[in-house]
C-alpha cells in the first residue's frame, strides 16, 4: 500500500480543474478516487502525490429512458443510482462498467 501525500474533497468540476491544474504545474502526481472499496488497487499513490476524492461529487445529472443512458458524477454508487432509477423499468447490476 502507498497512501498518497495528501487527499483533497473537492465538490464541483471546477475545483478538480484548479486542483489538476496546479498538481500539472507543480509536477505533482494526481491519484482520482470515485467510490469503492479500493480492493482493485486504484488509489495506489506509488510517486506520492494527490488523490482526488470524488466521492462528495454525487449528482445524478441525466437520465435518458430512450437509449438506456444515465450522466453521473464519480461519486455516485450503484445503491443510489438503482434508488434513483426506480420505478423506471431500470436499474444497474454489478459487473457491468466499461461494458
Amino acid at each position: 500500500c502507498a497512501p498518497p501525500d495528501v487527499v483533497v474533497w473537492p465538490q464541483a468540476v471546477g475545483q478538480v480543474q484548479e486542483l489538476a491544474a496546479l498538481c500539472h504545474r507543480s509536477r505533482v502526481p494526481m491519484v482520482p478516487f470515485g467510490t469503492g472499496t479500493g480492493l482493485e488497487g486504484g488509489v495506489n499513490a506509488v510517486q506520492g502525490g494527490v488523490c482526488f476524492d470524488l466521492s462528495r461529487m454525487d449528482a445524478i445529472a441525466e437520465l435518458s429512458l430512450e437509449d438506456f443512458s444515465v450522466t453521473v458524477e464519480p461519486g455516485v454508487t450503484r445503491k443510489a443510482l438503482n434508488n434513483h432509477l426506480r420505478g423506471t423499468g431500470l436499474w444497474f447490476p454489478v459487473g457491468t462498467v466499461g461494458m
